[in-house]
């Protein structure tokens, strides 16, 4: 290979040939490789990655297909204080983001990948993010020197060189770029899991581009996900009048056939994957899965909002996902999907906690290690993932791919709390529902590093995925009234509730069907809601609750907002608001502003 170099023209300035060769002549791979997208190639890396340890080829007559990765320990999950906002002006990615300057920025990358693939390939990704065709569909350029990434990448975008045609044919694209960190010399043995101890995910929003290094886990290396479809997708959104949004898409379908199509918002293993796979426990309704992730929202001729899945697969968290919890979901895992983190059983299955009642007497697990029900820590990592097509889920929609996207009816935020928040409210005006999403908290999960079980503000489900200022990302909410006359219903649900005993409420899974069709008959005007000036409140009896053999006591939570309880996390969003400063957008202090007169009074 020449001498390195810095990248010093920006790569849809160089055009993508120049820019693969720039990016080769800095990162000194041993081969490059144009990836085409076809089953041949998958295979052929999957067997590569057998070969070199880094894949465990699953039991063909019980998981066809199937492959088992294992990371290293300190890969396992979004980096989340590892990750940049580059934007030229520190203020433009706002106070709930790291920023750094992107000259700063780059010149400290381009120190890492210098030389960062030798003895690797470089593997060049031409991937749509939507259905081709699509007037919401955006394409990107991804190099790697993963092949974890690339075969993950097969499954979660649209892999296929009418990309690279389209871009040297004048189409917009992204370009990310991501190293594992790993450089080999000649006669090195790889590792299973090569990862570099320094990791950064860097956006640059201005130059709509990825620098990823370090990581090979999920989002941290899949740049399609979160870097694109949110960080950078969020910048693009507001600069061309759309919603590049955290969100699950479903179809929900009554006896009478008649639709409603939601968007919802939840934190990462918030139970998304379960609500978008829902099976319905009432007689005669349907479920139909658009998206589990994300959504891609525009406005359409007609004065609505429409949404598209921007995914071609899913990436679920395993443990707690099982017969119980989302029959799809296990339907959908039960071939061509590749694990990571999980546990494999002695008869070449993968196995997790909450998978079954009782677990087996003797696996591996994650780590590679030997494992009983006695070792006293997990068999498969809290944020253990597969990766499956959408295309095998059971309740895929005959529609998920259409080109128009779906005209959205509501859209939902929630989150994760044992008390405070109401199973179901609807919002009193899109003002107040946006308000309601800049307010959401949760109690943290897995999937990102931190406390778990810690509450935490998570606007719009966006915390760790707005690619610019958040209050500036709430008032481009607010500015869709503006635009759309027919704008969706907004509410929010929590299913997380605890009674005394700690036990949950509201028994979830299926039975959440009633909250959707609650939702569904508020729309079509066929319920009454409880005004309060919190919000409106479903009657009990129309949730169908007198079906579910509740406590009276436990009935009575599903619903209670305790003014002790809504004052005091008032009072801690006013703090919350006051780092967004000159920011923050009037209509969001007016709605806090009423609810504190409310509380306090």
């Amino acid at each position: 290979m020449p001498n390195q170099r810095r990248l010093t023209e920006l790569p849809q300035t160089l055009g993508l040939d120049a820019w693969v060769t720039s990016v080769a002549v800095l990162t000194q791979p041993q081969k490059i490789v144009w990836c085409d997208g076809t089953r041949e190639e998958y295979d052929r890396l999957c067997n590569q990655l057998v070969e070199n340890g880094s894949f465990i080829k699953l039991n063909e007559e019980k998981r066809p297909n199937s492959y088992l990765a294992r990371t290293d320990p300190s890969d396992v999950a979004r980096v989340e204080e590892r990750t940049f906002i580059c934007s030229d002006e520190e203020i433009n990615a706002g106070p709930t983001n790291n920023w750094q300057s992107p000259d700063v920025m780059k010149e400290k990358l381009e120190r890492l990948f210098a030389g960062s693939m030798r003895g690797r390939t470089m593997y060049v990704i031409p991937f749509a993010m939507g259905p081709l065709g699509s007037p919401l569909t955006r394409y990107g350029i991804q190099i790697t020197d993963s092949e974890y990434a690339v075969v993950n990448m097969h499954l979660m975008t649209r892999v296929t060189p009418k990309v690279s045609d389209a871009i040297r044919g004048g189409a917009d694209w992204v370009a990310t770029m991501h190293s594992v960190g790993s450089p080999l010399s000649p006669g090195q043995v790889d590792s299973t899991w090569p990862c570099n101890r320094e990791k950064y995910i860097c956006q640059f929003p201005d130059t709509k581009e990825v620098w990823s290094f370090g990581s090979g886990y999920g989002g941290n290396a899949l740049l399609g996900k979160k870097c694109m479809s949110l960080r950078i997708g969020s910048v693009l959104a507001r600069e061309e009048g759309w919603l590049a949004e955290h969100m699950l898409i479903l179809r929900m379908q009554n006896p009478a056939g008649e639709r409603m199509h939601l968007a919802a918002a939840f934190p990462s293993a918030c139970g998304k994957t379960n609500l978008a796979m829902l099976q319905p426990s009432l007689p005669g309704w349907k479920v139909e899965t658009i998206g589990d992730d994300i959504a891609w929202i525009g406005p359409d001729e007609d004065g609505r909002l429409r949404a598209i899945n921007p995914e071609n697969g899913f990436f679920g968290v395993a443990p707690g996902t099982s017969v119980k919890s989302n029959p799809v979901a296990m339907e959908l895992i039960a071939k061509d999907t590749i694990f990571t983190n999980v546990a494999l059983t002695d008869d070449g299955d993968v196995w997790w906690e909450g998978m079954t009642k009782v677990p087996p007497k003797h696996l591996i697990d994650w780590r590679g290690k030997f494992w009983t029900p006695a070792a006293g820590t997990p068999a498969a990592h809290p944020n253990g993932r597969f990766t499956a097509p959408a295309a095998n889920c059971p309740t895929i929609s005959p529609d998920w791919e259409d080109p128009k996207g779906v005209a959205l009816d509501a859209i939902v935020f929630g989150g994760r709390r044992s008390s405070g928040a109401p199973l179901v409210m609807q919002s009193k005006s899109w003002e107040h529902g946006v308000f309601l999403g800049a307010t959401m908290v949760s109690e943290q999960t897995a999937a990102a590093e931190g406390t778990v079980g810690k509450l935490r503000h998570d606007p719009f489900a966006m915390l760790p995925f707005a690619g610019y200022h958040m209050a500036d990302y709430w008032q481009h909410w607010l500015d869709m009234a503006e635009k759309v006359p027919h704008l969706p219903k907004v509410f929010r649900v929590n299913w997380f509730l605890k009674n005394e005993d700690g036990q949950f409420i509201w028994p979830g899974f299926s039975e959440n069907a009633r909250v959707l069709r609650w939702i569904m008959e508020r729309i079509q005007g066929k319920v009454e809601a409880k005004a309060t000036e919190f919000g409106l409140l479903p009657n009990l009896e129309d949730l169908g609750v007198n079906e579910l053999e509740l406590s009276k006591s436990d009935a009575a939570q599903l619903l209670a907002m305790p003014k002790d309880q809504l004052l005091a996390e008032l009072d801690d969003d006013e703090i919350y608001f006051r780092q967004f400063g000159s920011h923050l957008p009037e209509a969001i202090r007016a709605e806090l502003d009423l609810e504190l007169e409310a509380a306090s009074n």
